[in-house]
């Protein structure tokens, strides 16, 4: 039996339990690059993790050092921050010490291959030339952090101007460091300001095959939204759908319960509870809260790359309703698979629909189920990655 390569992941978070977008990506990634390769795993980590998660993630992986982050040296990278060109997420994420540790990790297992997940760990690896190297953009972050500008309060409007100004910056320097780059979707790489942008390869998330399951649970919402609650982003589309949407549907007669079912709701999203709206916080199987509802919708305004939710609602069997903005990474159908709004108006117009004259939205979420299970698979988004891993130097 021929034996395996090595390879050697680095990422800037344990990739579990699942509550990030990031962490899903490299679970699954993970999971899937396991068949093909021994995986030493090396995470940086800003909370302790425990040992059960641990053990999770060692079904993949030959190796996993992770690597604390402790409080005093995060001030002191903030004051490096100050005075530095770098970007504050690329200083949280770095340790001199670290650096001296992973160097003497690849001295030592001697990798075929180096994969970082986002610019946030790039610093540790850049300047290894021995070894080709992956750098996963995952989603444009300067993007995002510039459409955060216009929704934060006026205080902190100069520290997201400035963040975003030094990661379309760090995104351009660091890209020809590395043999080669991937990110989620054709949008976010057009974001990266670099001339040979066009060779970022495109790998989207994928699905689990469970959220396909029918589960034997009542529907006992009218709408869902999903997410970590701790995200700009997903904090600005629950306080929409609680405050602008839900409230001028109940003004047309139509009795609408909202369910907010993710990790780490913020205290603004805790605050729209009510009799018509249940915050859940974390849930062990998500794939519930989906099949509880009738209708996803996510006003998302703001934010980058391919959305996890949408892949899970829509393979759950739920017709979903969204922005332009989160369709481009999907490139879902509008009408036939999926449902766009751009504004509140439109929102409530087709969720009005939905909820009372029904019309087409039961074949909208029959396409886009058989949409998600035809091209998101993890096993197939991951064979793209697959053929980086494998290419000769």
């Amino acid at each position: 039996m021929e034996s395996k390569e090595n390879i050697l992941v680095i990422l800037s978070r344990f990739p579990y339990p699942l509550e990030k977008g990031d962490k899903l990506r490299a679970f699954y990634q993970l999971k899937e690059l396991s068949k093909e390769f021994n995986i030493t795993l090396i995470c940086t980590t800003d909370i302790p993790v425990p040992k059960e998660h641990e053990a999770i993630v060692s079904e993949f992986c030959s190796s996993i050092h992770i690597f604390q982050l402790t409080k005093w040296g995060l001030a002191f990278q903030l004051l490096k921050t100050v005075f530095g060109s770098k970007p504050l997420q690329v200083h949280y994420f770095y340790r001199k010490s670290i650096h001296r540790k992973i160097s003497t990790i690849i001295a030592r297992t001697k990798p075929s291959h180096i994969y970082c997940q986002l610019i946030r760990v790039s610093e540790y690896v850049k300047n290894e030339h021995l070894v080709p190297k992956t750098l996963d953009y995952m989603d444009a972050l300067s993007k995002g952090m510039e459409r955060r500008i216009r929704t934060e309060a006026w205080f902190k409007k100069w520290f997201y101007r400035l963040e975003s100004k030094r990661l379309k910056e760090y995104e351009r320097r660091v890209f020809d460091y590395f043999e080669h780059k991937t990110i989620i979707s054709e949008q976010d790489r057009k974001l990266i300001l670099h001339p040979e942008n066009h060779k970022i390869l495109i790998v989207p998330n994928g699905i689990d095959a469970s959220f396909f399951e029918i589960l034997p649970v009542e529907k006992d919402y009218e709408l869902v939204f999903t997410g970590n609650f701790s995200y700009a982003p997903n904090i600005e589309a629950a306080v929409c759908l609680a405050e602008e949407i839900l409230p001028r549907i109940h003004k047309k007669g139509i009795p609408c319960k909202l369910l907010l079912s993710g990790a780490s709701p913020a205290k603004r999203v805790l605050e729209l509870q009510s009799e018509f709206i249940t915050v859940t916080g974390w849930v062990d199987d998500i794939r519930e809260s989906y099949q509880r509802s009738r209708i996803f919708v996510a006003p998302l305004f703001i934010g980058t790359g391919l959305q996890n939710k949408l892949l899970e609602a829509m393979a759950s069997g739920l017709p979903c309703i969204t922005t332009p903005l989160s369709n481009n990474a999907l490139g879902g159908m509008d009408g036939k698979n999926i449902l766009l709004a751009e504004d509140i108006d439109t929102f409530v117009e087709k969720i009005t629909e939905g909820l009372v004259i029904q019309g087409n939205f039961s074949s909208i979420a029959a396409h886009g189920k058989y949409y998600i299970e035809l091209l998101y698979s993890w096993e197939k988004q991951t064979s793209i990655l697959l053929q980086v891993l494998h290419a000769p130097c």
